[in-house]
């Protein structure tokens, strides 16, 4: 947000303010107070005005400007009512120089998850795209999508939904099967599943992580993730049809979880080696039997760790085996 306008927003918020006092404590005209202010009201806040002067009324239900009041993080925000990508459009960002930039959609309409699978985006989730800049190696990286993964878990719990991490980028909930169509094949189960299968794993969100760099350091990272919040479940795919924030616990701020999880980010990025622990903490893989399609094959075993930057340790029975990469689906126990 352009600094003056923050400081108008500011002084707002203290209560009813006379443009010519805004005037005064900012050092600037009184016709800059009148443009600052009527910017804000184009971006949907609510100033009123009266004798006393102007009052901030109401702060919009969504929005970068939005966002940006009151956030505990160092982001600027781009925001699109409906864009194809964030991921896209934060990687022009990047070529451009941009760094701490969050893209941030009301609807994206050509969203993609890992291995370039399609990701419904309708209106009323949170799609954003974080920009960052770390200095660390690019083997390091895969710990930006576990801090993510960690930052949305986190603002899902404090809503009111028991969010899960499944390894490596998903965060799910668990609950009852409505149809038979939506149950696991053959040995897959998801975490909390009893012998009849009567619970299913529902994806609440995603993250999708891009990286520039050289061999010592990485240029930049691109964050994405995808936020089922206020959208109909009747909006998404039918097949294994994701929970959303709606469905869970009624209709969310989108507004203030978003500043939740860019300012739970913002913490765990610049304490990298806190990531595990915390990923852990909240882990539905750990403890779990695991199959995971890798580049090199397939892994089968029961998950017993992850270690920094995010890599899943998978006891085979014969050996313990270190998978950085793949799709990890949960298997029914073993039943002797």
């Amino acid at each position: 947000m352009q600094e003056t306008r923050e400081r108008v927003l500011d002084a707002l918020t203290e209560g009813p303010v006379t443009g010519p006092e805004l005037a005064e404590r900012l050092d600037v005209s009184r016709a800059a107070v009148w443009k600052h202010v009527e910017a804000l009201r184009e971006d949907g806040f609510d100033i009123a005005s009266g004798d006393e002067g102007y009052v901030l009324a109401a702060v919009p239900e969504f929005g970068g400007t939005a966002v940006e009041y009151g956030l505990d993080a160092p982001f600027d925000v781009e925001f699109h009512d409906s864009v194809p990508s964030t991921n896209a459009r934060a990687r022009d960002l990047a070529a451009e120089g941009a760094a701490d930039v969050v893209v941030l959609a009301d609807e994206q309409t050509g969203g993609r998850g890992r291995l370039d699978r399609e990701w419904s985006s309708p209106s009323g989730g949170i799609w954003l795209s974080l920009l960052v800049r770390p200095d660390v190696p690019p083997a390091h990286a895969p710990v930006f999508t576990l801090a993510a993964a960690v930052a949305v878990t986190r603002a899902a719990r404090e809503a009111g939904v028991d969010a899960r991490i499944k390894w490596p980028n998903d965060v799910v909930v668990s609950g009852a099967s409505d149809s038979p169509a939506e149950r696991p094949a053959d040995d897959v189960a998801p975490p909390g599943e009893d012998a009849e299968g009567d619970e299913i794993e529902r994806k609440l969100a995603g993250v999708l992580t891009e990286m520039e760099g050289e061999a010592d350091r990485v240029s930049w990272v691109v964050v994405g993730t995808g936020i089922n919040a206020n959208v109909d479940p009747d909006d998404l795919p039918s097949e294994a049809r994701p929970a959303t924030l709606l469905a869970e616990v009624g209709t969310v701020d989108r507004r203030l979880f978003t500043q939740r999880v860019l300012e739970e980010f913002d913490e765990l990025r610049r304490e990298p080696e806190s990531v595990i622990p915390a990923w852990r903490e909240h882990a539905t893989t750990l403890g779990k039997r695991v199959r995971v399609d890798t580049p090199g094959g397939e892994v089968v075993g029961d998950a017993v760790d992850v270690e920094f930057p995010g890599t899943l340790v998978v006891d085979t029975g014969d050996e313990r085996v270190r998978v950085t990469a793949g799709d990890c689906e949960h298997l029914r126990p073993i039943v002797d």
